[in-house]
């Protein structure tokens, strides 16, 4: 296995990374999360990895936080996503909104990203939806991220503010910045508020 890379950056393209290593040029795929915290190219680069081994190809995918790969890893340990739909959604979705998204039941906020329908789409949300909480993911993602996992409040005030029209984004966004501690009202109040004086 080739838990990770680092070496110099030698090409950047949509989905695709090229970094030297003592004179091996890496092919890595990666998602376009990944790629806007790259630095530019001829630099040090330090990305986390998975080798995926197919009967006809051996795939490298690169990330650049623990968290991302965390959650590249349980995509596509669900049945009918591949490597690819994973790149998509994470390129879409950052491992935090990723969580927001399962812990919140938001389905049809994964069939934003390309080729993803609305029965794989639930697929991931109900096999995702016990792992969200588990520690492992809350730790993954924490390494590579500011803001936690959602509690279960933020994630019910998150679901009633879509509800209510608001985008995943908008309502995922403005609950993060509150207290973990004011109640599922008082996060809905606070963001109802908040959103509509923008």
């Amino acid at each position: 296995m080739i838990y990770s890379v680092n070496g110099k950056l030698m090409l950047i393209e949509p989905n695709f990374v090229v970094v030297e290593t003592n004179g091996i040029g890496y092919g890595i795929k990666t998602t376009m999360n990944t790629i806007s915290q790259l630095p530019r190219e001829d630099k040090e680069v330090f990305l986390y990895t998975y080798l995926n081994v197919r009967e006809d190809a051996m795939e490298l995918f690169g990330f650049a936080t623990k968290g991302e790969l965390e959650c590249f890893k349980l995509l596509i340990n669900i049945n009918g996503v591949g490597p690819k739909a994973a790149l998509t959604i994470l390129s879409d979705n950052t491992p935090e909104q990723l969580s927001l998204i399962i812990a919140s039941s938001d389905a049809k906020a994964l069939t934003r990203s390309v080729g993803i329908g609305i029965k794989t789409a639930q697929r991931i949300v109900l096999e995702l939806k016990d792992k969200v909480t588990n520690q492992q993911i809350k730790d993954s993602v924490g390494a590579g991220a500011s803001s936690p996992i959602p509690n279960s409040k933020s994630a019910e005030a998150i679901s009633a503010l879509v509800a209510l029209g608001y985008s995943q984004s908008e309502a995922s966004g403005f609950i993060a910045t509150l207290s973990g501690d004011l109640s599922v009202e008082e996060m809905i109040k606070s963001a109802l508020k908040g959103l509509s004086s923008k």
